[in-house]
């Protein structure tokens, strides 16, 4: 069962490849004799974290090196606080280390925080060199790994820093995602419910006819590929239209407003991103059932959806209304002053705006948990 999903913009179209066993494929992909992605022969700085190495490290670097490429490791410690500028001086170190050139290329192996610190290495280093993305989680298989957003965390906001730099190929393999804490697991399924929300109802029904879709070995393979393989069409279709987030890409933060902000409240820690993600949607589902955009009946399948996946859908206790208010103020869509929310309309549609304000923002937190 293999699908490909062709990602097309005007200066580099790709493709994701949902293949299950396709890390053995890697390689063979993308030194293809007809028209090779990356020249076999070339270096490649795999980049990755201990417990993904562990697991899967080996078959990728063996993978590579039967192609013809000469691969070189970098590991990274893993988790969201060290998604910073310290680490990806780390991956600098080593592509001098290894005299990576620009017709080398960096590999990233693992979850949203390596994919996007690799990718901002790569699109600073000499300028801009070509990386490739081979996601290990569930979220970063249907978002992160995709789009061409890379950056790091700022400790006054997520994401501060960073560049867009599409990658040459994505690399998803389901087969990995055995592996994955149910945790981590969950945490993607809220980004899954996401792109259902805004864009796909085929999707949402999908998700939920499914009796369960809290653990990886609840969900049946012909689900879990349709699940990938629409999840990453619209991102791809949303991503083709508006490559730089100058306007319709922004729906993809559906959630991520107010989930940014706990996610900086907390510290990164306590709260994963896709956690945050799903607090953030009912807060927003919340924002708009107050201003009448969409009914009860949607804002509740929203809610089932949310906790048939058994992802938290209050603010974690201690975490101040006020202070999210202040960290909304940091984050990168804020424009003259003003936060833009996306909020629901109905099922598969939703809108961008300003004009929610904090006076309208602090009773929905407060009824979420916030203090």
């Amino acid at each position: 069962m293999k699908s490909v999903i062709t990602v097309p913009l005007p200066d580099q179209t790709y493709d994701v490849v949902i293949a299950p066993g396709g890390l053995d494929h890697v390689g063979a992909w993308l030194a293809a004799a007809d028209a090779p992605l990356i020249k076999p022969g070339q270096k490649l700085l795999l980049v990755s974290n201990p417990a993904i190495f562990k697991h899967y490290g080996d078959r990728v670097v063996t993978a590579l090196t039967q192609a013809g490429y000469r691969a070189s490791v970098c590991i990274l410690p893993a988790g969201e606080r060290y998604k910073t500028l310290r680490s990806v001086q780390k991956i600098y170190d080593a592509a001098l280390a290894h005299q990576l050139e620009r017709g080398s290329a960096l590999v990233a192996l693992g979850g949203g925080v390596i994919g996007d610190m690799t990718g901002f290495a790569a699109a600073t280093w000499l300028r801009g060199i070509a990386f490739v993305q081979i996601p290990t989680s569930l979220l970063a298989m249907v978002d992160a790994s995709m789009g061409g957003k890379t950056g790091v965390n700022h400790p006054q906001g997520k994401n501060l820093i960073g560049a867009f730099h599409q990658p040459k190929l994505v690399v998803i393999d389901p087969q990995v995602l055995k592996t994955l804490p149910i945790r981590e697991f969950r945490a993607g399924m809220a980004e899954v419910i996401k792109y259902g929300v805004i864009w796909d109802t085929t999707l949402f029904a999908a998700l939920e006819a499914a009796p369960r879709l809290d653990q990886y070995r609840h969900v049946p393979q012909d689900l879990l590929q349709t699940i990938l393989t629409r999840s990453c069409q619209a991102k791809a279709d949303v991503v083709s239209q508006d490559e730089k987030e100058a306007g319709l890409r922004a729906i993809l933060n559906y959630g991520h407003t107010i989930g940014h902000a706990i996610e900086s409240a907390t510290h990164y820690r306590g709260v994963n991103h896709g956690e945050a993600v799903a607090i953030g949607m009912v807060a927003a589902g919340d924002l708009a059932l107050g201003r009448d955009r969409w009914t009860p009946v949607e804002d509740q399948r929203q809610q089932a959806l949310l906790e048939k996946t058994q992802l938290p859908t209050r603010i974690p206790s201690g975490v101040a209304a006020a202070d999210l208010i202040n960290l909304l103020q940091a984050d990168k869509k804020v424009q003259a002053g003003r936060v833009r929310f996306i909020l629901p309309d109905a099922l598969g549609s939703v809108s961008i705006t300003d004009q929610v304000s904090p006076e309208q923002i602090a009773p929905v937190l407060a009824a979420l948990g916030a203090v």
